[in-house]
């Protein structure tokens, strides 16, 4: 019987250029989306799709991150001194979270690269791969659908979704079969290549990877044998291709909504819709979004 996957990479160690100056003494990672840090949107899902443990491969300038998932002692006593009740219980489930490790990625030279640098304490498992930019909205979790793929094939599983030919160069691009399965509804295919963010007129298809993987242990032999690709970085869509000619891999479109919020007009929209739906925002936000004048 295949093992559960109990492990999921965070790579954490970029940049985020694209939010300078915010990010120039902060973590992108760390950008709040309304009121909860966009990585921790990733780690809830991971822990809703059944993940024990989460490994965040960090970098210089990342501390944060770190002491974000830590224990707080002297805000924990500052708020339980003032009877501040709920407060202290929501910073205190951020620390109880999950069990949480860290690596550090001393240069960013690419996602290949730093999934590399999680392999020891990965080890000859199967591993979950989440990049917290994408915050995916959905009623099963993302990973929890790759999940219940890869347990049925007992392969990697990417997660794909649609996107404008125009918009294809940004992403890893899938050359796809559909193909039958069991609650599948048409959303299943096997992969037959794959391209890193080809022009639109080279792009096989407009199935685009998106920042979820399930990946397997056979991974980190096809990094460390690629040349650096495109942007001179290490990708994993080189090594997921180097891969695909000794086994099969899926993927799957999944069933939710995306924000790319690496983006600044992504994680705009996303911060509205999110807002929207909370209980104690969202009525007096509306209100507020109606009165403007557009």
């Amino acid at each position: 019987m295949l093992p559960k996957v109990r492990k999921a990479v965070f790579p954490a160690a970029g940049l985020g250029t694209r939010f300078l100056p915010a990010t120039k003494a902060q973590p992108k990672e760390m950008l709040p989306l309304v009121d909860k840090p966009l990585i921790q949107y990733g780690v809830e899902e991971a822990i809703y799709s059944g993940i024990q443990n989460i490994i965040i491969v960090t970098g210089r300038g990342k501390t944060a991150i770190e002491d974000h998932f830590d224990v707080s002692f002297e805000l924990e006593y500052l708020l339980e001194s003032r009877g501040k009740k709920d407060l202290l219980a929501t910073v205190r489930s951020v620390s109880d979270l999950i069990n949480v490790s860290y690596i550090r990625q001393k240069e960013a030279l690419g996602l290949g690269h730093a999934i590399l640098r999680a392999q020891e304490l990965v080890g000859n498992e199967s591993f979950a791969a989440v990049l917290s930019d994408d915050v995916i909205d959905a009623e099963t979790p993302c990973l929890r659908q790759l999940l219940d793929v890869h347990e049925f094939f007992r392969a990697p599983v990417l997660a794909v979704m649609e996107v404008p030919r125009e918009n294809i160069s940004a992403y890893g691009v899938v050359d796809a079969e559909p193909i039958a399965h069991k609650g599948g509804k048409d959303r299943l295919y096997r992969i037959r290549d794959m391209i890193e963010k080809p022009k639109p007129s080279d792009a096989p298809s407009n199935l685009a990877i998106i920042g979820r993987y399930v990946l397997t242990h056979e991974i980190f032999d096809c990094i460390s044998s690629i040349e650096p690709g495109s942007g001179g970085e290490i990708q994993l869509t080189d090594a997921l291709k180097k891969l695909l000619h000794s086994r099969p891999i899926y993927a799957y479109r999944f069933e939710g909504t995306r924000y790319d919020a690496g983006d600044k007009l992504g994680f705009l929209k996303a911060t509205v819709e999110f807002a929207l739906r909370r209980h104690d925002l969202g009525e007096a936000f509306r209100e507020y979004l109606k009165s403007l004048h557009l």
